[in-house]
């Protein structure tokens, strides 16, 4: 049931908890609309992030397909709309909970785990439609394990009392957003009929850069652990 105190999002926003990740379009007019919208008919910030679950498991599955099956630039397209798909769902659960008041006890586990599930079944699959056989299926598993890799060493600093670090060069939202880019590059390819290299590169970049990621919030971690009183 939806606490009609709670019914409206305030307009604008800031984005001052440290904790949160930093996503401009969050203060924007359309995602508040959307997200009023969304809690006027009841819809709750932790249903939102198993959508973001759904659109990673049929994106996994055109992947998987252009993998296995008959390839088509569509489904490579599709794809890319899953990916933002599931963006979109990530913003949206954290402006139906916070702004719009609707946080419950369960909030950071349904904000946690659908994450980690849908960085591994996008990357993973990735890996697989990549068209470079075991490379592209270490690439796809490495880049996964290092997304979740980033998460925990994040999580861990939030435990000893640090803020969230949202640090990159390779976070979640530059993850996915050259993940898309990938995918339509790969579209092209097979719309001009081009040997397919495009979403092998990128996984390549997603890898290196994730781990790159992690190497940096170890640092700050072990500053600030050095640094606590």
């Amino acid at each position: 049931m939806v606490d009609p105190s709670h019914s409206s999002l305030p307009a604008g926003s800031s984005e001052i908890d440290p904790n949160r990740r930093p996503i401009k379009m969050r203060s924007t007019r359309w995602a508040q609309a959307l997200a009023r919208t969304f809690a006027k008919f009841g819809v709750s910030p932790n249903q939102v992030s198993l959508f973001s679950v759904v659109c990673a498991s049929v994106g996994a599955g055109l992947f998987l397909i252009e993998a296995f099956g008959p390839g088509s630039p569509w489904l490579l397209v599709g794809a890319a709309a899953c990916i933002q798909l599931r963006l979109l769902a990530n913003m949206l659960d954290g402006l139906i909970a916070v702004e719009g008041g609707h946080q419950t006890k369960l909030g950071e586990l349904y904000n946690e785990i659908p994450d980690r599930i849908a960085d591994v079944l996008f990357l993973a699959s990735a890996g697989y439609a990549s068209q470079h056989r075991a490379w592209g299926v270490t690439l796809g598993w490495s880049a996964s394990v290092l997304a979740v890799g980033t998460a925990y060493i994040r999580a861990l600093g939030a435990r000893r009392g640090a803020a969230q670090d949202f640090c990159g060069p390779v976070a979640k939202q530059q993850r996915m957003f050259l993940l898309t880019i990938g995918c339509l590059l790969a579209a092209g390819e097979h719309i001009a009929s081009w040997s397919r290299a495009a979403l092998f590169w990128i996984l390549v970049v997603i890898t290196i850069g994730t781990l790159v990621t992690c190497i940096r919030r170890i640092q700050h971690l072990a500053e600030r652990l050095e640094t606590a009183s």
